[in-house]
């Protein structure tokens, strides 16, 4: 069977809200200084400017996440850095292939100054892969469509040292130091083609 039919075989018996459930901050100097993970509502206001992400716009100690768009249908190869193994499990890289439709979510750690920050984060869907890079992160930027203004310094992916972890079908976990501009990634997980027409990614 090839590897687009098993995804959609694979996850489109999954619940119909693709959404962030909840996530907790775990370790590192964040825990030691209050951080906890929070789930930002679009548009947001605790950044500065308002409803902006990428470069220093929050400059606190939390992990944060929101929802992107909903019921994208790719339209074309999708490139993630972590692929989901199905099982629960994944770590290579790996394209999303054209026809599946998915769900978008956005992670990160803007501190003021560098720290280390463990983490974990549950969805209610499956996780397909895992955005790492700064460049897979701004050729996927286009698929969000929440108004968010993303911001794309040269720092913005993960770096070496930097792990991302799937942990379960529906959650991963963070172990990273973040200064300037912050670590940032994105959670690409199914979503029932059910709930919705899906929107295709060229019909914006």
């Amino acid at each position: 069977m090839k590897w687009g039919a098993s995804l959609l075989l694979l996850w489109m018996p999954c619940l119909v809200f693709a959404t962030i459930v909840e996530g907790a901050v775990t370790g590192g100097d964040s825990l030691q200084l209050g951080g906890q993970f929070i789930k930002l509502a679009v548009p947001f206001a605790r950044s500065s400017p308002p409803n902006t992400v990428g470069a220093n716009t929050f400059n606190d100690v939390n992990l944060y996440g929101f929802d992107e768009d909903q019921n994208i249908e790719i339209t074309a190869p999708l490139a993630v850095d972590i692929m989901a193994d199905g099982k629960g499990c994944g770590g290579k890289k790996g394209v999303i292939p054209v026809g599946i439709t998915v769900a978008s979510h956005y992670v990160f750690f803007d501190p003021a100054k560098k720290q280390r920050q463990q983490g974990e984060i549950q969805f209610d869907s499956m996780i397909i892969g895992v955005i790492t890079k700064g460049k897979n992160l701004a050729l996927s930027d286009h698929l969000a469509n929440t108004g968010v203004n993303y911001l794309n310094p040269g720092l913005r992916g993960l770096e070496p040292a930097d792990m991302v972890t799937i942990t379960g079908l529906q959650s991963i976990s963070v172990n990273w130091v973040a200064g300037s501009p912050g670590d940032y990634i994105r959670v690409i997980t199914a979503f029932s083609p059910g709930a919705a027409e899906p929107i295709r990614a060229n019909e914006r």
